[in-house]
């Protein structure tokens, strides 16, 4: 095989939730493999200062640059939603050209190859006029991506905002989504606020996609094997390359407020690990409720909530309950430790992983965006938790959910799934596993191999 001489890859980050952390794992990987290859990897300060600092190293071929948040001097943010993200995307494009202008002067390298963030549809445009592969990390599971890409049918199908009434209608004509409704749906698609800006990135993202070198996201074909089929027909190239969790060794992270130490003096699979993630907060009666439950079940639980929150909380509840308020975990540590039973989560996908690796069977509470589809494939396909009675923080819905999962027949039923589930990816990044395949087929791409 034909490889270039001095591979130079610009590497796009979404610097918002937690999209810059994931993709940094695979370009560590990419890197250490392609040790000739240089990464130049693009975010904004506050999110390379973020993943960077970790104990995770970084292997000499990466080099860090910042873009501009695109927050004017002096600006003051009115609180309209994604606010942020609307202003880094509206100079995106520019910034990061100037970033690749810089990266090539700095290393004496053209640019070869172009990895980005899924979000960043108009990079796209940016490969083609640079003569390079275009390769997309979508950061989620392939339900939502899906669903992405097969938003112009789904408008044409149901019209715009024309889903009311017909919420419970499943996705029939969808590879692999028959068990999907329309409710489950990301908002953008057919419902929510179309016009949105962050509607319209998506959008266009799903538009684009296909076209791109090659699309990779952090799964394995065999959780989702129709969608994944389907998806290998719509795209070029369709890369399940994951889960990176079971596929590299997690960077370890202190355990500053000694959850494993407590973990340690737990019974085995009876504890309930409590987080919603960095983005998602319930509303303050959901706190409370979610606070009445573990008390009333005295249920033991690590319960990761910020500082500022805690004021919502009933007068006395650690008095009484049986567990302990962090306002940070080290959750893969935690969610793969004997004692925890069950995940109480907002069902982002990268929590989600994070649950399968440790075997965990989860209740959700979904919040925006892939939360909702992702937990009805967790509840209806492959039968690993459960989303929380009427989708909200109930005292009676948490207290039914923590029975079913850790007492019913039906949670033992889970947690032997999850662990099929988890040998079966476990095989997917051993060394013939499609995972594995998959990852160098990339490495491939991203060396200029031919």
């Amino acid at each position: 095989m034909a490889q270039l001489v001095n591979p130079h890859v610009a590497v796009f980050a979404f610097p918002f939730s937690t999209h810059a952390a994931p993709l940094l794992t695979i370009i560590n990987r990419l890197a250490s493999s392609s040790p000739k290859t240089m990464f130049s990897f693009f975010s904004t300060a506050q999110s390379n200062n973020s993943i960077f600092c970790t104990s995770q190293s970084t292997p000499p071929n990466i080099k860090a640059y910042n873009v501009d948040d695109g927050v004017p001097e002096g600006y003051v943010f009115v609180g309209k939603p994604q606010e942020d993200i609307e202003l880094f995307m509206r100079v995106a494009p520019q910034n990061f050209s100037k970033g690749i202008e810089m990266a090539v002067e700095d290393s004496g390298r053209k640019l070869s190859c172009l990895i980005t963030d899924a979000f960043f549809w108009f990079a796209k445009e940016m490969a083609l006029e640079n003569g390079v592969p275009w390769l997309p990390f979508y950061t989620a599971a392939a339900c939502s991506l899906s669903s992405h890409v097969y938003t112009d049918l789904l408008r044409e199908t149901y019209g715009v905002g024309g889903t009311v009434g017909r919420e419970d209608e499943t996705l029939n004509f969808i590879p692999g989504m028959s068990n999907v409704r329309i409710r489950d749906l990301p908002e953008g698609i057919v419902f929510g606020n179309l016009e949105s800006f962050f509607s319209k990135l998506l959008h266009k993202m799903g538009q684009v996609l296909p076209e791109a070198t090659a699309v990779f996201i952090n799964s394995f074909e065999e959780l989702d094997p129709d969608i994944t089929t389907d998806l290998k027909s719509k795209c070029k190239q369709y890369l399940n390359v994951g889960p990176f969790i079971l596929a590299t060794q997690p960077p370890s992270v202190p355990d500053s407020h000694g959850c494993l130490a407590w973990l340690d003096k737990q019974k085995p699979a009876t504890v309930a690990y409590i987080s919603f993630g960095s983005i998602a907060v319930p509303p303050p009666n959901e706190l409370v409720a979610l606070a009445e439950a573990l008390e009333a079940s005295q249920v033991p639980f690590i319960w990761s909530l910020r500082d500022k929150l805690k004021v919502h909380l009933p007068n006395g509840f650690l008095d009484k309950a049986n567990g302990i308020i962090v306002p940070w975990a080290p959750q893969t540590d935690v969610l793969a430790h004997g004692a925890v039973g069950v995940f109480i989560t907002h069902g982002g996908w990268n929590s989600l992983v994070e649950s399968i690796a440790g075997g965990v069977p989860m209740i959700f509470r979904p919040f925006f965006g892939d939360h909702r589809v992702n937990g009805r494939m967790v509840e209806v396909v492959w039968e690993i938790g459960v989303i929380v009675e009427s989708g909200v923080l109930t005292k009676d819905g948490i207290i039914s959910g923590l029975d079913l999962v850790l007492a019913q027949e039906k949670g033992k039923k889970m947690r032997e799934n999850l662990w099929e589930i988890k040998r079966v990816a476990q095989t997917s990044v051993g060394a013939k596993g499609s995972s594995t395949e998959n990852f160098n087929k990339l490495l491939a791409l991203v060396c200029g191999q031919n």
